[in-house]
């Protein structure tokens, strides 16, 4: 049996190890995002800042905190086997979701993910306790602990936006756009205010615990009765700094950005540390406690009441340094970290950019809320205040780094204010969720500083009500699936424990496979991001028409594609290939009306009168690539309902007509795309011939079924089916041809 506990606490180590590098990832939206996004240095330099940070953190840490060992269950209460059965769920949870919403490139809480799993697992061998022996539930579970994170979800949530929001427009005010006019006699104030900020965050959250300042008599408790005085010194400091540095030429606000980042990063290491190796260092402990100490008793009587005291694991500091270790190898390598702060820094830029969410009900109704309160309280507002605040948030001149989604103003807010919100959750004793936190301040600057227009605000709104709700179902499925494998744990015995580990780890191995092939399929969308940065007319053109080319042919290689899938399945009865048609169809629906989006974006920053000459031509080819998607989809929908039903098959006279046809169009839409790819239109009119003759060739055909049509013994259903078919085809080639003049008018000077 000590052999059985070994194997768990050895797969509970390699979880852990998974859960540093699954966690870290997530989690790196909170210190990378700002730094990122505002372009305050090479991507390198903030990794390299990041991972020094971390390093720091988890070598310098304290250890566990109470929350994985005693906050949320009573181990007075709970036997050896039971907080095996509880940490193995809670590990085995955590490192699913966390890898799901990685996938995804969703932030989430590793704290939530590990609280509520612990509560879910707690309660679930609780119920049984209370079943079996009458105890009470309060005693079992600290439900105090419990509701206050629940509380603090909440309340980080709508505080750190509105915070956010608030700051963000002060400091707009200040500042503006050009901020670097308007430094002279504000940024030292602001640097000594922001550095202050930071530092004492450093010490609360990220030092307060750690060997390094209790060595020298900095305890957390010393800290706290000479805070005004640590505030005022570092004040004062820090702004004299800050001014002799600007006169210097020192760029201020890059200092900010990455010492936050560094002292976030730090604070994450140490403070969440817990959060992927608490309850497997919790669980040994408890392991080594039993064999030193539980000679005679069996695990299942063993009750580990070494968990209600402060750990003792020798050779602590060991395990720490190997996670620090493991998380700054996994923020330096993690592709899923990148796609995770790339999700924040896309919903935060201040240009119309890429939007990756689409619209919703409840955004669009939001949107119409604010436009109608906006306007009815600016009705009270003086003209000239309002000329004023808007004079404030010109964005004209706007001083961007090149390929930056923010500037380094709202960089330096960001981190700041995350900092701060932080540090005065510390001090209320409320657990706070770092990413929460960093995310809404993000989203709240952000719109404080007029990045959600009227153009981009629903899908904003709709990428942030997504993550909140994502948020929400970590709490959720960590309680019920922690719930869930615990009970298994603890009914099943060894059997389940080991169905249990076999079954992580291949939804581990599963879930890694689906991120790479996803990440060697989909596609990155570097030529918009360029014609986005771009300032220079000509330049913007010329990308503007690779665009365009690229997503007229990718329009014209899907057509292609999807008829040949529907024309099979309607003639060989391939209910699998129509399916299949229609999947495509609903994707390249929503792919076509993000590339639509943003090529109207892209005519927007064209020359005007080159945008007059060629907007015509554009709209139409917009309009032909929408014809041909749901041309597509009429074709498709009585052939998928006829084979659905099993209806009889084409006759084999219609199948030998239509298959010169069909033979026709996928020849013609693949000369149509060489053209269109190529930009040379030399020749394109003999293909425009081709497609009228095309196109009287089905004519002729549908004048024949029709005849047949007329005679009794057809069979009417499938006339009309492969009737609507024709029509369709005859359709797609001619709205092809309008793409391939429209491309032509559009491509040529």
């Amino acid at each position: 049996m000590d052999f059985f506990y070994l194997g768990i606490l050895l797969f509970l180590i390699i979880l852990a190890t998974f859960d540093l590098s699954v966690g870290v990832a997530n989690d790196a939206v909170n210190f990378l995002s700002p730094a990122v996004g505002a372009k305050v240095a090479k991507f390198r330099t903030i990794l390299l800042v990041a991972a020094v940070g971390i390093f720091v953190g988890a070598s310098t840490s304290s250890g566990m905190m109470d929350i994985a060992r005693h906050g949320i269950l009573n181990p007075n209460y709970y036997t050896l086997d039971d907080v095996m059965c509880i940490f193995l769920a809670v590990a085995a949870t955590d490192v699913i979701l966390l890898d799901i919403f990685n996938t995804l490139g969703m932030p989430t809480s590793t704290t939530v993910s590990m609280v509520f799993g612990l509560l879910g697992g707690s309660t679930a061998l609780a119920l049984s306790k209370i079943i079996s022996s009458g105890q009470s539930y309060a005693d079992l579970i600290n439900t105090d602990k419990a509701l206050s994170v629940i509380i603090s979800i909440f309340l980080s949530v709508a505080i750190a936006f509105v915070v956010g929001m608030v700051v963000m427009w002060i400091t707009r005010i200040v500042f503006t756009f050009q901020f670097k006019k308007h430094l002279r006699y504000s940024i030292a104030i602001f640097g000594g205010l922001s550095i202050t900020s930071i530092f004492y965050f450093l010490l609360t959250k990220g030092l307060s615990h750690s060997t390094l300042l209790s060595s020298i008599g900095w305890t957390p408790e010393w800290i706290s009765s000479h805070s005004t005085a640590i505030l005022c010194t570092c004040l004062a400091v820090f702004t004299v700094l800050m001014e002799i540095l600007h006169l210097l030429r020192v760029n201020i606000f890059r200092i900010i950005v990455l010492f936050g980042t560094f002292s976030l990063a730090m604070a994450f290491a140490g403070n969440d540390l817990v959060n992927f190796i608490g309850t497997p260092l919790a669980g040994l402990e408890s392991y080594l406690d039993y064999n030193a100490h539980g000679a005679g008793v069996s695990p299942d009587n063993y009750i580990v009441s070494v968990l209600a005291g402060e750990s003792q694991l020798p050779g602590k500091q060991w395990f720490l340094i190997g996670a620090g270790v493991i998380m700054t190898v996994a923020i330096c390598t993690s592709k899923k970290a990148h796609k995770v702060v790339e999700t924040t820094v896309n919903l935060s830029r201040q240009d119309e950019g890429e939007e990756v969410f689409s619209s919703s009900r409840i955004a669009r109704r939001t949107v119409r809320t604010v436009l109608n309160t906006t306007s009815t309280v600016t009705k009270f507002v003086p003209r000239s205040v309002k000329e004023w605040v808007n004079s404030r948030f010109e964005t004209d001149g706007t001083e961007l780094t090149e390929g930056a989604a923010f500037d380094q103003v709202r960089a330096s807010v960001n981190l700041v204010l995350a900092g701060l919100l932080i540090v005065i959750g510390t001090t209320f004793q409320l657990p706070l969720s770092t990413t929460y936190v960093a995310f809404m301040v993000a989203m709240g600057s952000s719109l404080a500083d007029r990045a959600w227009g009227r153009e981009s605000a629903v899908y904003r709104i709709t990428g942030v009500i997504s993550v909140i709700g994502g948020w929400f179902i970590t709490a959720g499925a960590a309680l019920i699936v922690a719930a869930l494998i615990a009970s298994i744990n603890h009914f099943g015995g060894f059997i389940a424990m080991v169905l249990v580990v076999c079954t992580v780890a291949a939804v581990i191995i599963n879930n890694n496979r689906k991120f790479k092939k996803k990440a060697e399929t989909e596609q990155v969308d570097t030529l918009f991001r360029q014609l986005v940065r771009s300032h220079d007319k000509a330049e913007t053109w010329e990308l503007l028409l690779q665009h365009v080319r690229r997503t007229q042919s990718d329009i014209l290689n899907f057509a292609r594609t999807t008829f040949r899938d529907i024309s099979q399945g309607l003639m060989h009865e391939n209910i699998r290939s129509l399916r299949q048609a229609a999947l495509a169809i609903e994707e390249e629906k929503s792919v076509w009306k993000r590339y639509r989006r943003k090529e109207i974006v892209g005519m927007r920053k064209i020359d005007y009168l080159l945008a007059v000459e060629k907007n015509t031509w554009f709209h139409l080819g917009c309009n032909s690539a929408t014809q041909i998607i749901y041309g597509l989809k009429r074709m498709l929908e009585p052939c998928i309902e006829h084979v659905d039903n099993n209806f009889n098959p084409m006759p084999p006279d219609y199948v030998d007509e239509f298959i010169p046809v069909c033979n026709d169009v996928d020849r013609f839409l693949t000369a149509a795309d060489g053209f269109i790819t190529s930009g040379n239109f030399e020749g394109v009119d003999e293909l425009l011939v081709e497609g009228n003759a095309i196109k009287s060739r089905i004519s002729q055909l549908r004048h024949k079924l029709q005849d047949r049509i007329q005679q009794e013994d057809s069979n009417i259903k499938i006339a009309l089916l492969y009737l609507s078919t024709l029509q369709e085809t005859q359709e797609l080639i001619s709205i092809s041809r309008h793409l391939v003049r429209a491309s032509k008018r559009f491509q040529t000077q």
